[in-house]
């Protein structure tokens, strides 16, 4: 299954649009107004959610993300790892062992569950953050692009502590 991640022209809430390979929409991604962990809600088109994307509030080295199934129960760890040239997450999931490696610029990843590569996000040069989400028909395609909100969201944090560090001398 093939489906574009893109987030909003404009949205103060962070929404993102999931659509075929037809442009049909087939779910979307509502983000909280204001929050300091970057919470988003995947949805199904009539407004059912499916799992909750958050950053993890206190972190010293590692960035970490976590997503929630509909009942509010914990079903993914995203920990992106601390010293690799490469852009790597490790994920803590029901799935077993599953890694999103990306390469060194960080617009191309290999999703890999139990050594296996079963998908591929490649992030699109474009004035909006934008994905193309690929995974095998065997996994739940929401949770991938749970997965793929997680990961964006880790970026945009890491891009605004180095802009806010830069700034400060």
């Amino acid at each position: 299954m093939i489906l574009n991640v893109r987030n909003k022209w404009v949205s103060l809430r962070g929404g993102s649009k999931v659509t075929d390979v037809n442009e049909n929409e087939v779910m979307y991604v509502k983000g909280k107004f204001w929050t300091f962990t970057r919470k988003k809600f995947v949805q199904t088109m009539d407004g059912k959610l499916l799992y909750t994307v958050r950053n993890k509030f206190w972190v010293l080295f590692a960035k970490k993300a976590m997503i929630y199934n509909s009942e509010g129960v914990e079903i993914a760890r995203i920990r992106r790892k601390v010293f690799s040239l490469h852009d790597h997450y490790d994920i803590k999931s029901s799935l077993g062992e599953v890694t999103i490696r990306g390469n060194i610029l960080g617009f191309d990843y290999h999703i890999v569950v139990n050594g296996k590569e079963v998908g591929h996000i490649a992030r699109k040069i474009s004035l909006r953050d934008s994905y193309v989400l690929e995974i095998s028909d065997d996994f739940d395609p929401a949770l991938f692009v749970a997965f793929t909100i997680a990961i964006d969201n880790i970026v945009d944090s890491m891009k605004e502590e180095s802009a806010s560090v830069g700034s400060s001398y």
